[in-house]
């Protein structure tokens, strides 16, 4: 898959550069209160350059994905969405040359989607031809515009239907030499940014006496401090209270404990970011999962949140006795 990540068809130098000047193109100034805050992605391309890879990768975005979607189908689901009281914000639909009145309807969707003024890009992967054959002779399966010709025929074919729309995409992307790593990565970085900021972690309490948890990439023991259970006026309180938590986070060693593990951590993130990883969970445990591991999780959180992070906390003990 080449590192060429562009705007239209200028440039090859893997910057992210946009297609079109402000208020060109399908993007529109019109107002309508339907559509403020509601944004749709078409993937489209060329078959075989990666779609149903890009789409995995934004539907973990949190986009909600729809995969070969008639054009026409388009405007009454994005009329759906964004009508009141729907929790979908972000809709990605991917559609390509098995629509076969694609072109017919693409213009008139996309003016209707100015009306609502709802914020639209197209993300357009492609590769080279004699790429895109060997991937296809790799998985034996024939060219949607093939129709029981070479499969060249389909791939030249596909790619005059597709010249236009290339030049009006928003972002290209070239995957000609990338890895299906690479390419999350970089559609991470054209729709979010780079760095640790595209990871999001979960931190959650436990305790050791009810198991170790299977789906933690780290692991942290806070055993060593002080047990708040061992206080009668904190024994029945949990890592939330407040006098629990200062007494936790004030105890020998736990400031310098955090200090320590947060660097380790945002040390790991930030390599994560760059590997194709964008989701981290961190467990800490104590002996029974409602007091020092629940406070340091707390803790912890906090920290990272400061560094800009997205960040949820759940305490795993507390759950399942009923106690949060």
């Amino acid at each position: 898959m080449s590192e060429d990540i562009r705007g239209g068809t200028d440039g090859d130098d893997g910057r992210v550069v946009p297609a079109r000047q402000p208020g060109e193109g399908h993007e529109s100034n019109q107002a309508d209160d339907a559509g403020v805050g509601f944004e749709v992605l078409l993937i489209t391309g060329m078959s075989g350059a990666g779609r149903s890879r890009a789409a995995d990768c934004v539907e973990d975005m949190g986009w909600y994905v729809v995969d070969n979607l008639p054009p026409q189908l388009l405007v009454p689901l994005v009329d759906m969405m964004t009508s009141s009281g729907s929790k979908v914000h972000r809709l990605a639909a991917v559609i390509d040359v098995r629509s076969r009145s694609y072109f017919d309807d693409l213009s008139a969707v996309l003016g209707h989607l100015d009306d609502l003024a709802v914020k639209t890009r197209i993300l357009f992967l492609d590769a080279r031809d004699e790429v895109l054959v060997k991937r296809y002779e790799s998985v034996r399966r024939p060219h949607p515009l093939q129709r029981g010709n070479r499969l060249i025929d389909g791939i030249k074919e596909e790619r005059e239907l597709l010249v236009g729309l290339e030049r009006r995409a928003d972002i290209v992307v070239d995957t000609s030499n990338l890895s299906i790593h690479q390419l999350s990565t970089k559609l991470y970085e054209a729709l979010l940014g780079a760095g640790p900021e595209t990871v999001a972690v979960h931190i959650f309490s436990f305790g050791f006496k009810y198991g170790m948890p299977l789906d933690a990439d780290f692991v942290a023991d806070v055993r060593f401090l002080p047990n708040p259970y061992w206080v009668p006026e904190l024994r029945e309180l949990n890592g939330m209270d407040a006098s629990v938590s200062q007494y936790v986070l004030s105890s020998p060693g736990a400031k310098e404990f955090l200090d320590a593990y947060e660097r380790a951590v945002c040390l790991a993130i930030d390599g994560y970011a760059h590997e194709d990883k964008h989701f981290v969970t961190i467990a800490i445990g104590c002996t029974g999962g409602q007091h020092r591991s629940v406070a340091m999780s707390e803790e912890l959180a906090r920290r990272l949140r400061r560094r800009g992070l997205t960040v949820s906390v759940s305490a795993r003990e507390m759950q399942h006795h009923g106690r949060q």
